[in-house]
């Protein structure tokens, strides 16, 4: 790599005040950066450290809302999360592999919005808000294609709330090298109705299947959507798999996550 300064704040104002600084960077988990910056992809002359803020770690309830601190790892939402919020806790438990769970953030992984991670499907099914350091965004309004999201710049992402739905389940079809979501569907049910969010499949990133959601709002069972289609056009195609298969995908682990739920 190539040489840069680095900061390690104690507190939220205090990486505010370091990323105001010219051409700051934040530094989650680094489960994205730290190989971008290898790869010299990236050249940001300060990187501040948001590992080193303890209010913006681990996991809570209260009042039917589960809240995620912003610098939480995945093996620490797989824990906390178990009790109250098991779909989200088993999310978190498959993302990559043990060294991946144990350094990478919620935080990181919605700042960074891959088009084929799996929070953003959790985030945008259940109805969540994304919290920074500045106000409370709506998970309908947070996601804004493939790696673009509405944070500002320098803006932090210091916890997640999750409304705690009355049924959920995530189903994830595996890409093996990376352990990526080919396609992941994440379905909740709760007292406002069912939302469908698929992730993997999209060129656009993570996106709501609303016909889906028409029909399991109507019969909440797998056969419900076994007959829907998700269409081809716009859908990721690589050496991983065709539009129409990843569209094909959809439908399938829809069902399974129903299943599931």
């Amino acid at each position: 790599m190539y040489a840069f300064e680095f900061t390690r704040p104690k507190t939220v104002a205090e990486a505010v005040a370091a990323l105001a600084g010219e051409d700051a960077q934040a530094l989650g988990g680094g489960q994205t950066l730290i190989p971008t910056l290898k790869q010299r992809l990236a050249s940001p002359g300060m990187l501040v450290s948001l590992a080193g803020i303890a209010a913006m770690r681990g996991v809570s309830v209260a009042g039917g809302t589960l809240t995620v601190g912003g610098g939480t790892t995945h093996a620490a939402v797989a824990r906390g999360a178990a009790a109250a919020f098991p779909a989200l806790a088993a999310l978190a438990g498959r993302i990559g592999d043990p060294a991946v769970r144990n350094r990478g953030t919620i935080g990181g992984s919605l700042a960074n919005n891959d088009p084929s991670a799996c929070y953003p499907a959790a985030v945008l099914a259940a109805g969540a808000s994304v919290v920074t350091d500045r106000r409370e965004i709506a998970a309908d309004d947070f996601f804004r294609g493939m790696f673009a999201t509405a944070l500002e710049a320098g803006e932090i992402i210091t916890a997640v709330r999750f409304p705690v739905p009355q049924r959920a389940a995530y189903a994830k079809f595996v890409q093996p090298a990376s352990r990526f979501a080919l396609v992941g569907v994440f379905v909740a049910k709760s007292a406002a109705g069912v939302r469908v969010a698929v992730t993997g499949a999209s060129e656009g990133g993570v996106f709501r299947w609303t016909q889906a959601e028409a029909a399991l709002a109507a019969d909440f069972r797998p056969e419900a959507v076994r007959g829907l289609r998700a269409a081809a056009a716009g859908m990721i195609g690589d050496l991983h798999g065709s539009p129409e298969y990843r569209a094909h995908l959809v439908g399938v682990m829809t069902a399974r996550a129903v299943a599931a739920a």
